[in-house]
């Protein structure tokens, strides 16, 4: 692990979740439970088991159900929020840019709130050399969403948004997808990620998503984003109810990730 390991998280917490109804009427996404795991649960305590200290989450959708879920500590990680006031309105990078300020506190991991995954895509993310890492899978059948393709150092080399199995061509490259975990580093942060972030915002572009801004700033502005290959952990983004009961399957059985609350 790193001489100086990541002690701040933020996840990204606020949205709708409105492809996983009738479960989220009464209930933000993040809380869905998956083998009576509840997706932000599961990530605290891993972040908790590779030594994070301090967490913000970005709330928005039923922000009370979540700051009873969690509380202003779990287990050793101490809970920030921060609200987003126009969840139902924004994307991602809006609410990546309400939580600035913790990104300009130093090394930080960043999280979606619909990830269920192993500890161990964390403890990947911190053996990583490179400055700034982004958790990666190869690309299956059963998935959607945002993609990269990697260098042959192990860097992204693009993004390809929206992707789905019709884009796994046999002799096309290979397609990596983006688990929506990254480790940052301050400089990175504070250099590159949060002014491009303060750009978005002041355009008016307030519906953008992370994996926009990433892909932007690799193709344009040079970010070098390692890939860090989580080829043979569990995980799962969830977003319908097909997604939930994938993610069932994958962790029958699984223990419980991390110390207790």
């Amino acid at each position: 692990m790193r001489a100086n390991a990541t002690r701040k998280a933020v996840i990204l917490a606020a949205g709708l979740g409105s492809r996983l109804r009738p479960l989220t009427d009464l209930r933000p996404k993040p809380l869905v439970e998956v083998n009576g795991t509840p997706i932000l649960h599961n990530a605290l305590r891993n972040l908790q088991a590779v030594g994070v200290e301090e967490a913000t989450i970005v709330v928005g959708y039923r922000k009370d159900a979540i700051q009873y879920a969690c509380g202003s500590r779990f287990g050793d990680v101490k809970i920030k929020y921060v609200e987003s006031l126009v969840f139902d309105s924004t994307g991602s990078a809006y609410s990546l840019w309400l939580a600035r300020d913790a990104l300009l506190s130093g090394d930080c991991f960043l999280l979606e709130g619909d990830v269920f995954f192993e500890a161990d895509a964390l403890r990947y993310l911190l053996l990583g050399e490179a400055t700034d890492m982004v958790a990666v899978a190869p690309f299956n059948d059963l998935m959607e969403g945002s993609a990269v393709l990697l260098s042959d150092s192990g860097f992204i080399s693009a993004f390809r948004m929206k992707q789905t199995a019709a884009n796994l061509v046999l002799d096309g490259p290979r397609l990596f997808k983006t688990m929506n975990l990254l480790r940052l580093s301050a400089s990175t942060l504070k250099e590159t990620i949060v002014p491009a972030l303060d750009d978005i915002i002041a355009s008016g572009a307030r519906r953008a998503y992370t994996e926009e801004l990433l892909a932007y700033l690799v193709e344009t502005r040079g970010l070098k984003l390692a890939a860090a290959r989580c080829d043979d952990l569990r995980w799962y983004e969830i977003d319908s109810i097909d997604d939930l009961r994938t993610a069932e399957r994958i962790f029958t059985g699984a223990r419980a990730f991390g110390p207790a609350r």
